[in-house]
């Protein structure tokens, strides 16, 4: 194709105007283009949305019979009661890939266990809080050498791979090398059933996990676990997550204002009871800020 001045029979004025209608074309494709569109209105057009569970978080979300269940779980029924007619396709998928396939569109909604930090808050839009995210550490039941956080200098542990409570954990050990001795080694896991095992074998001495996490395991398995008071992080939240862009918003909000509905109502504290054993009170009306 010959380049725009070798075009004797076309005028420059008329190349020029040639060229302002393309680029008004173009820009009214774009902005009708699925990049622009509203999320939600996707949704209830496709009648279906597809959600990033990671079902390995017990209390929050395991598996039970091939079906994804607890605290989250049942949490998501009382918010789907505003999506109605809607299909709920909710996948099984590792933590490690859970924030970036939200980014890259795998699925259209997080519903798991994500601690609210700065970093990600930066990247992804949050709901108000579902659950305290507060980080403690347990050990062996019976393990005398560790009476308290401090004493896991010198030792092994492990948390989850880039987890909020390995990020704890992490920050924890830089604190103890300050005052003299570090912990001897993190091993980072996929799961923190992995982690618990390893720590029921004797191969690492203590998890870092959140509280409102080992409470549960502790009373179903307490003859091997126990936890270390008190806690190694500063008060932290779990939310759920949808990505951080105009056409995003409206999902999130109608997921948050679920959340803060449920909560209002004490449902989310007759869940809490359910699942945990106790309540947690969390903020409904604004995502807090971000402490670590």
């Amino acid at each position: 194709m010959p380049h725009p001045a070798q075009e004797s029979a076309l005028p420059l004025s008329q190349f020029v105007r040639l060229l302002k209608t393309a680029a008004v074309v173009f820009a009214a494709g774009a902005a009708s283009s699925p990049a622009f569109a509203d999320q939600l209105d996707d949704i209830r057009k496709k009648q279906e949305i597809v959600i990033g569970t990671e079902a390995q978080f017990p209390p929050f979300e395991y598996l039970e019979d091939g079906k994804i269940v607890g605290y989250a779980s049942d949490l998501l029924q009382l918010v789907a009661a505003d999506l109605p007619g809607v299909r709920l396709n909710q996948l099984d998928v590792p933590w490690p890939a859970i924030l970036p396939g939200l980014s890259a569109g795998k699925f259209d909604f997080v519903v798991t266990s994500v601690t609210v930090t700065r970093e990600r808050a930066e990247q992804y839009a949050f709901t108000v809080p579902i659950a305290e995210a507060t980080v403690a550490l347990v050990k062996r039941k019976g393990d005398t050498s560790i009476t308290k956080p401090e004493d896991i200098a010198g030792k092994a542990v492990g948390s989850q791979t880039a987890s909020a409570q390995l990020k704890a954990l992490q920050a924890f050990d830089e604190k103890l090398r300050g005052a003299g001795a570090g912990v001897d080694g993190i091993t980072e896991y996929v799961s923190f059933d992995e982690a618990y095992a390893d720590l029921a074998a004797g191969r690492i001495d203590a998890v870092s996990q959140a509280l409102s996490n080992l409470a549960p395991l502790v009373k179903a398995r307490g003859d091997m676990f126990e936890i270390v008071g008190p806690t190694i992080g500063p008060k932290t939240y779990y939310a759920w997550a949808g990505r951080k862009d105009p056409a995003s918003a409206s999902l999130v909000k109608l997921f948050s204002d679920g959340i803060a509905k449920a909560n209002a109502s004490g449902k989310m504290a007759e869940l809490q009871m359910k699942w945990f054993g106790f309540t947690m009170e969390v903020p409904a009306d604004a995502v807090p800020e971000p402490t670590m």
